[in-house]
């Protein structure tokens, strides 16, 4: 896999234009790192995006470069994913009129279902685990001709992923630094490809045990991790994409690993100084500035945090609950 580069990036922001949702930048109160260092911090609240999460903008950046190309099949699109990605998906081809078979255990929570169907998709229940979905998912795509989506190993899914990051840059144009979690690292290799052309730093976040982007740097290649963090729901892939092991290799990046008692502390951090009730993969990235192993800013640097999603269960914060 050839690393992302910019152009990509331009190529999905101009596809997406008026099909999803600017992000909304906001200062937060004024921050210091432990040892009383200030530094400027904005959030990115990319959570208020269509479907609740960045993937909104890969689903786009897919669906009309196909549409575009007039490849686009009749029994359109088809994705195994219960997750973001499958809520993005469909919301993406439900707005063009393009059939959507979106793939889920048969152990998918209803309400997951329900939403899925809400965007028009049709929705198929297989086995008891993913593995099972996403192999009745190849053979449906196999017999029907559908088009096969990814929730983030595709360079046209990434590189809409990445076009947060120019947004963020008209609101704080001087920024110097943008923290990003990384499950399978789209939106990582996407944020990157821009943020390097423009100077920016990027800080990528893992949980200590879904490592998958550590693990494929130090295995040189993408390579199968544990998952086990209160973050899996969106951080838990076995592996990291090609592209984002490649982007990793950046001088222009720092990858740091924060614990799940960390994640818990941001998130409510979150709710507690702003209510914003987020992912914990959203408080995995706000960890990576937080945390005893997170990344040091500078002096006076500016720093955004993306906030990725917020498809979680909000009682635990307004219980006090982790």
């Amino acid at each position: 896999m050839t690393l992302l580069e910019h152009h990509d990036v331009e190529q999905a922001a101009r596809r997406i234009t008026g099909r999803v949702r600017p992000v909304t930048i906001t200062p937060a109160q004024p921050t210091t790192t432990a040892d009383g260092t200030p530094y400027e911090l904005f959030f990115a609240l990319e959570f208020m995006q269509h479907t609740g999460s960045f993937k909104a903008r890969g689903a786009q950046s897919f669906l009309q470069a196909h549409l575009e190309s007039g490849s686009l099949p009749d029994a359109g699109v088809t994705i195994a994913s219960g997750g973001n990605a499958g809520l993005a998906c469909a919301w993406a081809a439900g707005e063009q009129n393009v059939p959507a078979t979106v793939f889920l255990p048969e152990t998918a929570p209803a309400v997951k279902v329900d939403r899925l169907r809400g965007y028009g998709a049709r929705v198929e229940l297989v086995g008891q685990e993913y593995a099972e979905a996403a192999a009745a998912c190849d053979r449906f795509a196999a017999e029907s001709g559908a088009l096969v989506s990814h929730a983030y190993d595709h360079p046209l899914i990434a590189a809409g992923a990445g076009t947060v990051l120019p947004e963020i840059l008209t609101r704080v144009p001087d920024l110097d630094t943008v923290v990003v979690s990384v499950g399978g690292g789209g939106l990582f290799s996407g944020v990157t490809a821009a943020a390097t052309r423009h100077g920016v730093r990027v800080v990528a976040v893992e949980p200590e045990h879904c490592r998958a982007l550590h693990a494929g740097l130090a295995a040189g290649q993408p390579v199968d991790v544990a998952v086990d963090s209160v973050a899996a729901d969106s951080l838990g892939a076995r592996r990291a994409s090609a592209m984002a092991v490649a982007a990793a290799r950046s001088e222009h990046v720092d990858a740091v690993l924060v614990a799940d008692a960390d994640i818990i502390r941001a998130r409510r951090e979150l709710w507690e100084e702003h209510r914003l009730a987020v992912e914990y993969a959203a408080g995995a990235a706000l960890a990576g500035v937080r945390a005893a192993s997170a990344y040091v800013p500078s002096p006076g640097e500016k720093v955004a945090v993306i906030l990725c999603g917020a498809n979680t269960d909000v009682a635990d914060l307004a219980a006090g609950r982790p």
